[in-house]
């Protein structure tokens, strides 16, 4: 089963060639998993606080691409919990400022933005990379009988920049607002597949679509398996209705008055108690067709049933 943590392993794999792409993508993980924190004397700071080891990776090198310095902190959010999440943290001083404000995270009073400018996503290849920044920083891939995928931000505008974005590229995303965040979603196979492939997880689509392909085939199997059963139903249940017809009409003597082609069917049916009509027919001499073979035993069963 796909995993959210396997996307993001192989989503933190691709390293944007563009300077634009790397600022887009920075500026995502910084919308979806950043937080500000202001200090005395004017100080500030940002935060990033991410669930997942690839992620954090992916952002340390974006960051230092960049020119930033930042340090990893490891935690776990209770006691008792095994889940590892990590927190980037970046001083903010002139670089990182000047950094931070042309990736739309925050302006030059150091004020938190809720969605990056224009210039940041205006293109095709920036807006692919923003959604795989969001999702390295907090999106969700959840596949079963209801598949599910979001990308989580702090604030509905967020959330709707994002669905604004995908569907910039063909992809139609939905958008919630939940009590505490809000998320942009999409629960079709053709949409995830979509939104997949727009952030460059060629792979994952390629195990999806694989996946499938299989499940089609198991479920034209089975149907086929139901109905050669059925069909096995139905030629049994008509044979023995046929034998015993032939039973009667046996006792009653009435056999070696039939026509010669419905004693014939007859005899067939005794010999062959179990074989289909297909094969009844072909060993008839001369042969019949399946039809015809059908209709010389239904003569019988009306008979005994006339006898009856």
């Amino acid at each position: 089963m796909i995993t959210s943590e396997d996307v993001r392993e192989e989503l933190a794999t691709i390293a944007p060639q563009r300077e634009c792409d790397r600022r887009a993508e920075l500026s995502a993980l910084f919308h979806s998993a950043g937080s500000l924190h202001l200090r005395g004397a004017g100080g500030w700071a940002l935060h990033l606080d991410l669930g997942s080891g690839a992620s954090a990776r992916r952002a340390f090198a974006l960051l230092r691409d960049s020119g930033l310095r930042s340090e990893i902190r490891t935690y776990r959010r209770r006691a008792f919990d095994t889940a590892t999440r990590y927190q980037l943290h970046v001083e903010g001083d002139d670089d990182a400022l000047r950094v931070l404000t042309a990736a739309g995270v925050v302006d030059r009073r150091h004020a938190p933005l809720d969605r990056p400018p224009r210039r940041v996503v205006g293109r095709s290849c920036c807006r692919a990379a923003y959604c795989r920044g969001a999702f390295l920083g907090a999106g969700s891939l959840s596949l079963g009988r209801s598949p599910h995928m979001e990308l989580r931000t702090a604030s509905l505008e967020s959330a709707a920049l994002l669905v604004r974005l995908a569907h910039a590229e063909g992809v139609e995303l939905a958008l919630a607002d939940r009590a505490t965040h809000a998320v942009a979603y999409a629960k079709s196979w053709e949409t995830i597949e979509s939104l997949l492939a727009l952030m460059g997880a060629s792979e994952t689509v390629l195990a999806l679509e694989e996946r499938a392909v299989v499940a089609e085939t198991r479920g034209r199997a089975n149907r086929l398996a139901n109905a050669d059963h059925a069909n096995l139903v139905r030629t049994s249940l008509s044979a023995r209705r046929q034998l015993a017809a032939i039973e009667l009409l046996r006792a009653a003597d009435d056999l070696d008055t039939l026509p010669d082609r419905v004693r014939e069917a007859a005899e067939l049916r005794l010999r062959h108690p179990t074989a289909p009509l297909r094969e009844l027919a072909a060993r008839a001499d001369p042969p019949a067709t399946k039809a015809a073979l059908q209709r010389r035993l239904r003569t019988l069963e009306e008979l005994a049933e006339e006898r009856g």
